[in-house]
């Protein structure tokens, strides 16, 4: 009996004093015309370009969560702020399920989400027990001799390299669980000595120590960024990197998932253009928080959603696709199942599909994974510096997303959305996909030869006049085109002044605007040039 009360009298004490997980959603930004009208002081200038790049305006989601909302919930009674998201407008909290629903009382918030789908205030089926997942992949390591040559000729990259395009001038952020010796080992001394790792953020930690952690960003990192003569050459050597730190390998809890997504809001801030990622989400230690196979919908998840909004602001998310092929729930996790991102499975050096390798299709009936890459005996530095090989997804991932990086620097002038569409149209299984191999294994010759073929067959000179100019400026407009809407942005790349022009009428006037210097884009079809324009008194 004593036995007994003791068991029910720790169930009560479970039950309510058990710290849950949850998200925390705002009503607006009410600041956010200040921001909008200073974007300086939202995103860096490299954010900024790349936006007006790609004709991408500011809004709403580039702002700041509103500082008091912040405020109000960090001192609210037995709350921990663990992460935080501008774009979706909210934070990620930790409490006693009773805090948490205290938060409504708060002015600004809108509406509350478990992590445990059971507490939400509406009722909800507890989701299915899933195992957890191995998020970092397991790596298998061997210090056996290899050569990096199969896996960049499998994908053609190795003619790009030949033509000197080696990802010089585009910028990758890699989201993973540390990278320890990236300062200090050999394979990264090319990196090091051209300075070519830009920075970076210990998300788990919240400080800026990111050569810590698991070594698996390491291994990840040198499959793009790696090079010893020889020996190793990545898929993107001369690519500027930054280091995030978002995944707590000790545990799974969907605190990674909000990290993830605060990690690429910061890479949009500091102005990257590929997000790369060997994480994936299904299972937690808490199985009241995992996801289904249901959930993969493509924009459910909170990492997917925030992986969505980071291609929507311009850059190329590649995610590893999962290492769960051959277990009983298969299918693509979280965000590598997002709409708008890069699913990558693994292939062994002969092209076929590695056996682990997580398989689609989507739970809507979506093609992932999207495309495949060597995954199976990659080669890459190990944590000592050693050249090794390493199985799994989290490597077929950035070996592809640093191609992408060194087809993109060939053609810089491509959005992110022609980037993708060129790479996944150059793939073999293009114009049959399965839900095996997606759309396949990319040729990015083929790409970059298309690419450039393209570019030239639609090639269009718009010519400027006066510039400079006080009053009024002209726009002649090649044979070719009838139309064009000319957009003119300030120096900090906000949107002033949009006019169309046509034949017959060429002219718009510029009276109005402050003496400077200003940005202008012109766009006809599928033609764009872009420019500067300085306003004289």
């Amino acid at each position: 009996m004593k036995k007994a009360l003791l068991l029910f009298v720790s169930f009560l004490s479970i039950s309510a004093y058990a710290q849950e997980d949850a998200w925390v959603y705002f009503t607006g930004k009410p600041n956010a015309q200040t921001f909008l009208s200073n974007p300086l002081t939202m995103l860096s200038q490299r954010a900024l370009d790349r936006r007006a790049a790609q004709n991408i305006p500011l809004d709403s989601q580039d702002v700041p969560i509103h500082q008091p909302y912040i405020d109000q919930v960090t001192a609210a009674a037995g709350i921990t702020v663990k992460a935080k998201s501008r774009w979706l407008n909210c934070l990620h909290v930790r409490g006693t399920a009773d805090n948490i629903y205290a938060l409504l009382n708060l002015p600004g918030v809108e509406r509350l989400e478990f992590a445990d789908a059971s507490l939400n205030l509406r009722m909800a089926p507890s989701p299915a027990q899933i195992q957890p997942v191995n998020k970092t992949m397991e790596t298998m390591v061997t210090y056996n001799y290899g050569n990096s040559f199969n896996q960049i000729h499998m994908m053609n990259g190795d003619l790009l390299h030949a033509q000197n395009f080696t990802g010089s001038g585009k910028v990758i952020a890699v989201l993973d669980a540390g990278f320890p010796g990236v300062n200090t080992l050999n394979p990264f001394a090319r990196l090091r000595n051209n300075n070519l790792i830009l920075g970076g953020y210990n998300f788990v930690n919240k400080n800026a120590n990111f050569y810590t952690g698991d070594s698996h960003g390491t291994l990840v990192l040198s499959t793009m960024g790696g090079f010893v003569d020889n020996q190793l050459v990545g898929t993107s050597p001369d690519a500027s990197y930054y280091l995030y730190i978002t995944e707590d390998v000790s545990s799974e809890n969907p605190v990674e998932e909000s990290n993830w997504v605060e990690a690429a809001e910061m890479a949009d801030y500091v102005g990257a253009d590929i997000i790369t990622s060997s994480l994936g989400y299904f299972g937690f230690d808490n199985s009241n928080y995992g996801h289904t196979y249901a959930d993969m919908t493509g924009n459910k998840a909170f990492a997917s959603r925030g992986a969505n909004i980071a291609y929507e602001k311009g850059i190329v998310v590649v995610a590893s696709a999962g290492n769960e092929g051959a277990s009983a729930e298969p299918h693509v996790g979280v965000p590598a199942e997002a709409n708008n991102v890069l699913a990558i499975g693994a292939v062994r050096s002969n092209r076929l599909i590695a056996s682990f390798s997580s398989i689609g299709p989507s739970f809507d009936g979506r093609i992932k994974p999207d495309l495949m890459a060597q995954g199976q005996a990659s080669v890459l530095s190990t944590s000592t510096g050693n050249i090794g090989t390493a199985n799994g997804t989290s490597f077929s991932g950035p070996i592809l997303a640093g191609m992408i990086a060194t087809f993109w620097s060939a053609v810089p002038t491509l959005t992110n959305q022609e980037v993708v569409n060129y790479v996944k149209q150059s793939a073999d299984r293009y114009t049959n996909p399965n839900n095996q191999y997606g759309y396949g294994i990319p040729d990015f010759s083929a790409a970059l030869n298309t690419a450039l073929a393209v570019s030239s067959l639609s090639k269009v000179v718009f010519t400027v006049y006066p510039n400079p100019a006080s009053t009024q400026i002209s726009v002649q407009l090649p044979t070719s085109v009838q139309e064009a809407t000319i957009s003119i942005y300030t120096s900090l790349g906000q949107l002033i002044q949009n006019n169309a022009i046509n034949t017959s009428n060429t002219s718009i006037s510029i009276e109005q605007l402050p003496a400077g210097i200003y940005m202008y884009q012109i766009h006809s079809g599928a033609n764009m040039q872009s420019g500067k324009l300085i306003k004289k008194e």
